[in-house]
């Protein structure tokens, strides 16, 4: 089907729509024709729906009774490359096609007509009197001359009040003139700044650039210590990808890293890319989604859903932490956007580069059999060095009961104290204590929704569940029993081990980084900042602090538990550990000062524990490749998570039963199915979940068994049922 190609009024055309449905509606198409990939408006009941055309109509339907599309929208049509990458992401994940349009149209107001904003520009007029603040606006708007600024954009770059522009515009000097708020963003300048590369980057910069200019798709893995400079290796071929006229996309994997990720990127490029995250406002990420699809936006810095943009001409997916779990959606659309970015890239003949100082065994994998290509950066950038990691070993530490800071770390700290550094101390768990215990009778108080223990966040005053966030007041008296006095907090949280550490370090300032502190995205960036200036001492995180935010001050990391992801039977609990523990250890020793990183673990000669210590990445590698090779599991074999829930506990129980006696066509592809068996978290928001995992070799058929298989059975009422291709977590 041609890209081109085009309807005539009254053809009968085919138009996916968002809505729950899972078919394409036919439509006669409107007065003037439409083109294929139009986004349309089309009447569906009494409502106006948004849709896109998909395709000639089947005909299958009376032509006397097929509605007219009312309208062809004023933005770029979906491009085949596009609708190819929902098909075959819907294939993949066994989604079905309107959720993926849902993902592909997450912008508001699509349909709505253009709304307009105040810009400003230069005007012929002279200041009554000149003044520091009024030449600085001049000089900003006569060094980009010919382009316009918001009221805000121009204050900002000028450093200025926005009433020093509103004086210039009552003069003349400055000109306020009304234009549609949907406008491109500011060009990007490759050649703006460059920084001097070390050996090892200039290499990778090299290797980058001729890769790019092919115009083919491949993938890179680009490993490098934390510290090595990745970004300035990527960015560089973001500016070879924006030489060659194409967009450029970079997805970090947490909100809080935009901030300053998005300052170096206007120091090499002078201007502020689109950034398109759950914190941008619903009038800016219309004009981004309008402008990726026009090419008025030249890079993007985005969450995993900016992979679903409507990109003009992309060139470069850089995948950065690729190695990180929140790339996997876990709700909605189950997909992984490192697999995915991979899969966009193919069809657009763009390249994927995955930035990692550990990478996930999967990229360790395909780069390992020349799947993928392969850079690695092996000294850190600068003056800075690895640093000095050991453990401690805390069975042998005098440690006082509902303590967790060992003797040798606060020592540790007190050094750092005295020198004006910064010390971290990392535990990966939010709140105040995991678990709330009455004394009395032994009570764990618990989510009245959710089969999950309430974590207390005393900073909060309330009791709040991690899966549902329910919340409560924090009780006096016990639920159970009703003895008043007796409830105890068990275990460490964030917020607890920052009492314990400001009873240590009294005239220590204390900052605590964890995501439920902060009430916007907008207040955890200026907290991070805050930190990396100097705000703070002693920073007690959360795995936040790990996603690569650099602390020049910052020499010490002290894991208050490096043992905790090594419990529980999940196959990835090893690798997790082995990451999480590098990428909080890399924090310190940034600048020109050496790191030390200490561990805490009771069980110090835990194979995983020697790795990190002994930095044996590849050693690790390869014996954590052994292990699941063995088992046939990821990367090696095939594995699908079924998810059944219900109010009803015997309704999800039935059909879980019902699944595992009807597996023949996964027997037929040699696939073992395991359980039905309650979900470690058995019951999230009032309803009951069970589980089906099933296995099979790489290769098979797995997509089109499962959809055989679970489409043997009608779900009735309230039962839902999911399918999680490639699980990462098993909650």
């Amino acid at each position: 089907m041609s890209e081109t190609e085009f309807f005539d009024e009254g053809a009968l055309v085919g138009v996916l729509t968002a809505q729950p449905l899972d078919r394409v509606l036919d439509y006669k198409a409107p007065e003037g024709g439409c083109f294929l990939g139009a986004f349309v408006e089309v009447p569906l009941g009494p409502r106006k729906v948004l849709g896109v055309v998909w395709g000639p109509g089947r005909g299958d339907w009376d032509i006397n009774k097929v509605r007219s599309v009312l309208r062809v929208l004023d933005v770029a049509p979906m491009r085949s490359e596009m609708r190819a990458f929902l098909r075959k992401a819907a294939d993949y994940t066994l989604t079905p096609m309107t959720a993926m349009l849902r993902l592909a149209t997450r912008a508001p107001g699509l349909s709505d007509p253009p709304s307009m904003q105040k810009v400003y520009r230069l005007g012929d007029g002279t200041p009554d009197r000149q003044t520091d603040a009024r030449r600085r606006v001049m000089e900003v708007l006569e060094n980009f001359a010919g382009l316009s600024f918001t009221l805000k954009e121009l204050s900002e770059e000028a450093g200025v009040t926005s009433s020093v522009v509103k004086g210039l515009v009552k003069q003349g000097v400055v000109l306020e003139q009304d234009t549609p708020r949907d406008v491109p963003f500011r060009r990007l300048d490759p050649e703006y700044s460059t920084r001097e590369l070390n050996e090892d980057q200039a290499k990778g910069v090299q290797a980058l650039r001729a890769a790019i200019q092919t115009g083919r798709y491949g993938t890179t893995l680009l490993r490098g210590v934390t510290g090595s400079g990745k970004t300035e290796v990527y960015l560089e071929a973001v500016a070879e990808c924006l030489r060659m006229g194409r967009q450029a996309l970079v997805l970090l994997p947490e909100i809080a890293l935009t901030a300053e990720f998005l300052t170096r990127v206007e120091a090499r490029f002078g201007c502020k890319p689109a950034e398109w995250h759950s914190g941008v406002t619903m009038t800016e990420r219309r004009r981004i989604w309008k402008m990726v699809g026009q090419g008025g936006a030249q890079l993007v810095i985005g969450a995993r859903s900016a992979l679903f943009l409507p990109y003009q001409n992309l060139g470069l997916i850089v995948v950065d932490e690729e190695h990180d779990t929140s790339y996997k959606q876990e709700e909605g659309v189950l997909y992984n956007a490192r697999d995915m970015a991979v899969l966009r890239a193919s069809l657009c003949d763009a390249r994927v580069v995955l930035a990692s100082a550990t990478p996930s065994l999967e990229s360790w994998t395909n780069a390992e059999a020349g799947k993928y290509d392969k850079l690695e950066l092996t000294t850190r950038y600068g003056a800075a060095v690895l640093p000095d990691m050991r453990a401690i070993d805390m069975r042998t530490e005098d440690l006082p009961t509902s303590s967790w800071i060992s003797p040798s770390l606060q020592a540790a700290v007190r050094v750092r104290l005295a020198k004006g550094e910064q010390s971290l101390l990392f535990i990966n768990r939010r709140g105040y204590a995991p678990i709330t215990l009455c004394r009395a009778c032994g009570h764990q108080v618990g989510c009245d929704h959710c089969d999950a223990r309430m974590v207390e966040h005393r900073f909060q005053k309330r009791l709040i569940c991690h899966q549902c966030g329910e919340s409560k007041a924090m009780p006096d008296v016990c639920p159970s029993c009703e003895v008043a006095g007796k409830m105890a907090p068990v275990g460490p949280g964030v917020e607890r081990l920052a009492e314990e550490a400001q009873t240590l370090f009294p005239d220590a300032r204390l900052a605590v980084l964890s995501s439920d502190l902060f009430g916007s995205a907008r207040a955890l960036k200026e907290g991070v900042r805050a930190i990396a200036d100097g705000g703070a001492d002693v920073i007690i995180g959360t795995q936040l602090v790990a996603k690569g935010h650099n602390f020049p001050l910052l020499t010490l990391v002290g894991v208050i538990d490096a043992d905790l992801g090594l419990q529980g039977s999940d196959l990835r609990a090893a690798e997790r550990t082995f990451q999480l523990m590098r990428q909080v250890a890399g924090r310190a020793g940034r600048a020109e000062r050496k790191g030390l990183a200490l561990l805490q673990s009771f069980q110090p000669e835990h194979p995983v524990i020697r790795a990190i210590l002994a930095g044996d990445e590849e050693g690790f590698w390869r014996a954590e490749a052994a292990e699941r090779e063995q088992a046939r599991v990821p990367p090696f074999g095939r594995m699908a998570g079924i998810i059944l829930s219900s109010p009803d506990l015997q309704q999800v129980f039935d059909l879980g039963n019902a699944l595992a006696k009807n597996d023949m066509p996964l027997r037929q592809i040699g696939a073992q199915v395991f359980g039905p068996a309650p979900a470690p978290i058995a019951r999230v928001r009032g309803r009951h979940r069970v589980r089906l995992l099933v296995r099979a070799d790489k290769g098979v058929p797995l997509q089109a068994a499962l959809k055989k298989w679970v489409g043997q059975f009608r779900l009735k009422g309230d039962l839902r049922l999911a399918v999680d291709i490639d699980p990462q977590s098993f909650f």
